[in-house]
């Protein structure tokens, strides 16, 4: 079995705040330890119950660039760096049986969320269809797109139920409760790691029971963005329109709507 193990680091315990996930503070590398132990309790969880499991870590927070390849369990493979075709789910076109998301957060202006945005804040909004999605949407569908399930969630409560309302029988580990968009009630990080590794153990056993999201193209996308700046950028792709700040196109593939989100948010995080 290959599984692919996609890591944020917004939905880890103990993390509530930027300082905690922007490389240029101090608290930063507290993070990265507290998201490379998390990864390895998953892993560890796998191979205990498939050890001849293939396990891939997608290094999936900001530059990609976080987990501490050192001191990663050593049986799993990183990948790690960007730009990359999949984003967060890169690994999926190496052949991945089952998915699973650890560490992330509740899309853009959910209430009691710690955290909360989609891709960046630069984006109010993305809708695939008519449907507003955050990463856990949209990452589940390019999954679904590659007939891979996500059998498995962890971040804070907001983020598992807007998980479990996609894929309502795949297994959740809320690590921690938003109290607002930098604080929350959180688990011990060791306490979250046992539930992490448990719970990864009874997800891997569910791939075969869990559904993928059927859908077809084409696909309608609109996103809303926070800058006109922004908008007046991303309308520069071809084949984008612009309404307001809201851009918007078409793409026959999640993968295709994959790629042009990740050019919207690189244009839209660009300097003035």
């Amino acid at each position: 079995m290959k599984v692919l193990v996609s890591v944020d680091l917004e939905g880890i315990a103990g993390i509530v705040h930027p300082v905690e996930i922007n490389p240029e503070r101090y608290d930063y590398e507290r993070g990265r330890k507290l998201m490379t132990a998390a990864a390895n309790a998953v892993v560890d969880g796998v191979l205990n119950a498939e050890p001849r499991a293939e396990v891939w870590v997608a290094d999936s927070h900001g530059p990609y660039r976080n987990l501490l390849p050192e001191d990663l369990d050593r049986r799993a493979r990183l990948i790690r760096g960007k730009p990359r075709e999949l984003g967060m789910m890169a690994g999926l076109q190496n052949g991945a049986q089952a998915a699973m998301f650890v560490g992330y957060h509740a899309r853009a202006g959910t209430s009691g969320a710690v955290l909360a945005h989609t891709m960046t804040d630069a984006i109010l909004d993305v809708r695939i269809d008519g449907a507003s999605h955050g990463e856990i949407g949209i990452n589940t569908l390019l999954a679904s797109s590659y007939d891979v399930p996500v059998v498995l969630a962890s971040g804070d409560e907001a983020a598992c139920a807007e998980f479990s309302a996609l894929v309502p029988r795949a297994v959740t580990v809320p690590v921690k409760r938003g109290l607002g968009q930098h604080a929350a009630d959180t688990l011990h990080p060791q306490e979250a790691c046992e539930r992490l590794r448990t719970a990864a153990g009874q997800a891997i056993g569910l791939h075969d029971s869990v559904a993928t999201i059927p859908f077809s193209g084409p696909l309608r996308v609109e996103v809303d963005l926070h800058q006109p700046r922004s908008a007046d950028l991303a309308a520069l792709i071809p084949g984008i329109t612009r309404t307001g700040r809201t851009v918007a196109f078409d793409a026959d593939t999640m993968p295709a709507v994959y790629r042009t989100l990740q050019l919207i948010v690189l244009l839209a995080q660009t300097g003035s």
